[in-house]
């Protein structure tokens, strides 16, 4: 229990009391929300709702004092997973949440199980759930807050419960280099030293005050409440502090579930202070000694007043505050009370205890109470105006450009990110780049060198001047690109809030990721959680695939393809030339920033590949018609009238694809090539034909037309299974051909033969079909 804590200054009595009752009724609300999901709604199924009244309980003191005397209209608050019920609790005193929805936790329509921006009914500023990423959002959200240009206008808290800082991201988010100068940001540390099973017997308090110190955060901790502060005052209290001080997590917690005789035994030990420690606590009543010893800081009202405002707003500020599991219920300090329900009989106690009815358990409070005063007083005070709607951006569909010689996909991008500041500037003005210290080795230098790099502050460039200097890394805080360090995670906890910045603050923002494709894998669940949470974003996997054949194994992506095809709330290509990167590209910005809009994942190849294979229509229509089907998902490469077979080939073994047809017709074996730039939309609109979703199908009568039926196959720099659908189209006969094992370094060809990919491969497989 070593901690330093801070005097607490309290407000006016009369201010304490009134938040007092707010907080018994917030108390009450949370925990007769998750009862009334559990004991009272009828549950046909039979399988278990859930819910986390004692999680819940540890946050109301925290959340009473953050809403009802701190918040400001244009702060914003990501609130811990278990305490979905207190924010649900909050928002209906508040008169932000009709009472039906009291009712209807975790039911189908209703309160979700976690804050949810986008699925909740009431007010929800960050979704959170999956444990570190809703802890981490709002230093991405108030980085995104200045990139738009209203710094300074609003604190961004997280509400984080200690287990959550085991987590990996917390700790890449903390060290980023940037962080340290948002001062707007805020943790408060929900510190009840409990786990989903246990007790932890070493929170190691210390060493996190002095991990955040180091990265440059004001630590503030709230330890001890008012009454335990008087005790330590008193003759025996400095031996009594002393050796709570002392006592490990589980020792101390055990102390809760005492009686007033087991406290006398428990509490002086075995130690040479033992008896000035028995003389004060035989000072005290039993119903003293049982108030006092559970009073933490983080259920001490005044001292988290106090806590809050000594907050410092040049730098990121971290509150530990001590609270307790399950405060104010009976199942408080229990090490297993995580998911504990109380019972009828346990909640009508809670009841009289709080004043309260469970037979009227939403009741408010009458119109004359102080409570109800704040309440209206405090909901007037967060009234935020509505966030202005803005009309989808006017994105080029087509530069015009009509790529020539020997290129790649990667390099296409940077290309087509350069075409845009000339040719549609208001458009290029809103697109933020972001990568792990990759931006050179993506092709990323020419826009780098063009747009600046954003930073918080102006630095000087010393390289400027170095005529041997490619790259320009000027940091400005007009630049466009973002460099976060080797951290992937961070970079898709940045795309998801750039990618908010239109539902936030009406500024909508076209924010593209870069990194290594085998580490889309490691960044995939805090981007996908980001997509959950309304965040429309780019992210882009390059170099892919064993095309990297040189760098091995540990650099060759095998499952993106199909993670891309799979991920909800997000459209996948994987180009296999320059102009169908840009034509991707383009329609992916177009999508962004936008109610109905989605986020895009672009596969892209280092492999450079001879441009005059897209055989570019140069009549204008056939352009636009080439154009409709890359961003639909395919169009046919390689026609043939009367195929025996097709080849559907995706992104960098196109060119091996269209070397074995030509090699099938020298041996009177027709061949039509597909080339799949989307086998996303492909299967959106094969499930659509079925009946499955809505979804346009004319990409399928176009490039797989029913008449031109053939036995196919299938190939990609990828798991095979990734296109092996396409075969359903028309029900024919297949061979899917891919990568299944971990690669080696070596020659392009060499690997392409390993792992059957290559033209020999390919011709083979289509003439065993045909056969």
């Amino acid at each position: 229990m070593t901690a330093a804590a801070i005097e607490p200054a309290r407000p006016a009595d009369d201010q304490l009391a009134v938040l007092r009752d707010v907080q018994d009724r917030v108390l009450w609300l949370s925990t007769a929300l998750v009862h009334h999901a559990n004991r009272v709604r009828a549950n046909p199924s039979g399988v278990k709702v859930g819910g986390h009244q004692s999680s819940s309980a540890s946050m109301v003191s925290i959340m009473t004092t953050l809403w009802f005397r701190h918040l400001r209209a244009e702060d914003r608050v990501s609130v811990k997973p278990h305490a979905a019920p207190v924010l649900h609790a909050v928002n209906y005193l508040l008169g932000e949440l009709d009472a039906s929805y009291l009712e209807r936790l975790r039911d189908f329509g209703g309160l979700q199980s976690y804050p949810s921006r986008v699925k909740d009914p009431d007010p929800v500023d960050y979704s959170t759930g999956s444990v570190g990423i809703g802890a981490t959002a709002p230093i991405w959200g108030a980085m995104a807050r200045r990139y738009v240009g209203t710094a300074g206008s609003g604190r961004h808290y997280s509400l984080v419960g200690d287990a959550e800082l085991d987590e990996g991201a917390v700790w890449e988010a903390v060290l980023d280099p940037n962080v340290g100068e948002l001062g707007e940001i805020v943790w408060v540390v929900d510190l009840n030293r409990q786990s989903l099973d246990r007790v932890v017997p070493d929170i190691a308090a210390d060493k996190l005050n002095a991990l955040f110190a180091a990265a440059g955060w004001q630590v503030i901790t709230v330890k001890y409440g008012r009454r335990l502060q008087q005790l330590f005052a008193r003759p025996g209290g400095a031996e009594l502090r002393a050796r709570i001080d002392a006592m490990s997590n589980p020792e101390y917690q055990r102390l809760l579930r005492c009686d007033g005789a087991e406290l006398r035994r428990r509490i002086p030990g075995s130690g040479a202070d033992g008896q000035r420690i028995r003389g004060l606590l035989a000072e005290l009543d039993d119903h003293e000694l049982l108030d006092a010893i559970g009073n933490l800081g983080g259920h001490d009202l005044g001292a988290l007043d106090e806590a809050f405002t000594t907050i410092d707003d040049t730098r990121p500020t971290v509150i530990f505050a001590y609270t307790v599991k399950g405060f104010g219920l009976p199942t408080r300090g229990h090490p297993q009370n995580h998911s504990a329900l109380l019972t009828d009989a346990q909640m009508r106690q809670l009841a009289e205890q709080l004043r309260a009815d469970l037979e009227d358990p939403w009741r408010g409070f009458e119109d004359d109470a102080p409570a109800a005063t704040l309440c209206r007083q405090t909901a007037a005070k967060l009234r935020r105006p509505p966030t202005p709607e803005i009309p989808p951006l006017s994105v080029p569909t087509d530069t015009g450009r009509t790529p020539g010689g020997i290129a790649t996909t990667q390099a296409a991008l940077g290309r087509t990110l350069l075409d845009l500041t000339r040719q549609a500037p208001e458009i290029a003005r809103r697109i933020v780049t972001v990568s792990p210290d990759v931006s050179s080795s993506t092709n990323l230098g020419g826009w780098v060198n063009k747009v600046g790099v954003w930073s918080v502050r102006e630095r000087q460039d010393w390289f400027a001047d170095d005529g041997e200097t490619i790259l320009h890394w000027r940091e400005i805080p007009t630049g466009q690109h973002i460099e976060l360090g080797i951290a992937e995670v961070n970079l898709v906890g940045l795309l998801g809030e750039l990618g908010a910045t239109w539902s936030r603050w009406g500024e909508p923002l076209l924010p593209i990721g870069v990194v290594y494709d085998p580490f889309v894998e490691r960044a995939l669940e805090p981007w996908s959680f980001g997509m959950y949470a309304g965040g429309q974003s780019i992210l882009v996997g390059t170099p892919s695939g064993v095309s990297l054949a040189p760098e091995g194994g540990a650099h060759q992506s095998i499952k993106t393809p199909s993670i891309g095809l799979e991920q909800p709330g997000c459209i996948t290509y994987e180009p296999a030339f320059a102009i169908d990167t840009e034509w991707a590209l383009l329609t992916s910005l177009a999508r962004l920033g936008r109610p109905d809009g989605c986020s895009a994942y672009l596969r892209l190849s280092t492999r450079p590949v001879d441009q005059s294979l897209a055989d570019v229509p140069r009549d204008p229509t056939a352009r636009e018609r080439r154009r409709r089907q890359v961003v639909a998902g395919a169009y046919r490469i390689r026609r043939h009238p009367s195929p025996a077979v097709t080849i559907a080939a995706m992104g960098a073994v196109v060119p091996e694809a269209l070397a074995a047809a030509d090699r099938l017709a020298a041996q009177d074996v027709a061949a039509e090539v597909v080339c799949v730039t989307s086998p996303d939309l492909l299967y959106r609109a094969l499930r659509a034909r079925q009946g499955h979703e809505t979804a346009e199908t004319w990409v399928l009568d176009q490039v797989f037309p029913a008449d031109k039926a053939a036995p196919m196959v299938t190939v990609l720099d990828g798991h095979p299974h990734t296109l092996s659908f396409l075969a359903t189209v028309n029900r024919v006969k297949h061979s899917a051909l891919g990568v299944t094992e971990f690669g080696q370094s070596g020659a392009l060809d060499d690997i392409y033969r390993l792992h059957g990919i290559d033209a020999d491969s390919i011709t083979a497989a289509s003439l065993d079909l045909v056969d």
